[in-house]
């Protein structure tokens, strides 16, 4: 562990990455911001030779290597070793608009019941990431629109609820989606208060790993999440599940079957892990 500290601000960025060659990716993420208005907790996954230069000390900074495969392996180890206020979970491949720090604080500010608050992202085009619904409280059906690098908290109460990501989901897991879906329904079933914002704060230039839903490994680990909160309900979940891929034209008329079975063999492997 690193420690290259200022003054703590109240918001901190909690960034996962894996496979960078050095840091310069973080003057990409915030050459639009204020560094003053945030700290950085990096958790980095990769095994280098650590060389803090190229970031000229200009953030309030925090830096762990740890061995572990998995972003929701990295995501929880973030949350417990950040002692801010509010965090918000971080990827490393987005950009911050200029005022997203003061956003995230007086959103909180205004929002005082709130423990968690979504917010939403730009694509590269400048037009919204996802069509978002068009709500300010979170429930079971809106939670699935959100992606993890807009997810931010209050941590004291995400700690003491125990709200963490469920380590078989995500990037580099067994399922290789869902995760944020898990950790906010997670929240919702402890009766936290969710709130959605309609307030842009970054821009995420690609597509996110969840947005391909007709991919075989999407399909897989969805159905996995059916297995999950539905046990043997998971199959009829998994019918209307492939019925709107196809509907919506994420699948054609002839992957049907092939969809089908990646879907089962997801709740099969779910069940086999849970035995």
């Amino acid at each position: 562990m690193l420690n290259q500290s200022k003054k703590k601000p109240i918001l901190q960025l909690l960034i996962s990455s894996k496979g960078k060659k050095n840091f310069n990716f973080l003057d990409e993420m915030f050459h639009k911001c204020d560094a003053d208005q945030f700290s950085i907790l990096l958790v980095d996954q990769t095994k280098r030779e650590i060389n803090f230069k190229p970031l000229h000390k200009k953030y309030s900074f925090v830096y762990y290597n740890i061995p572990s495969n998995g972003l929701s392996n990295s995501r929880n180890f973030a949350i417990n070793k950040s002692d801010a206020e509010i965090c918000l979970i971080c990827d490393d491949d987005v950009v911050f608009e200029k005022n997203f720090a003061n956003i995230i604080i007086k959103s909180f500010q205004t929002e005082k019941n709130a423990d968690i608050i979504t917010f939403r992202a730009n694509n590269k085009f400048n037009k919204l990431f996802k069509k978002y619904p068009d709500k300010t409280i979170h429930n079971y059906n809106t939670i699935a629109y959100i992606n993890s690098f807009l997810i931010a908290f209050k941590r004291v109460k995400i700690i003491d609820q125990k709200v963490f990501f469920d380590p078989l989901f995500g990037l580099g897991s067994v399922f290789q989606t869902a995760d944020e879906y898990i950790f906010l329904r997670e929240a919702l079933d402890k009766k936290l208060n969710l709130v959605a914002s309609k307030k842009i704060i970054l821009t995420h230039k690609e597509l996110s790993s969840g947005q391909n839903a007709g991919s075989d490994k999407i399909i897989f680990a969805r159905s996995a999440v059916f297995s999950k909160y539905y046990g043997n309900i998971a199959y009829l979940k998994l019918i209307h599940h492939i019925s709107l891929l196809l509907i919506n034209g994420k699948i054609k008329f002839h992957e049907i079957i092939v969809k089908f079975i990646a879907g089962l063999n997801g709740i099969k492997k779910y069940k086999i892990i849970n035995e």
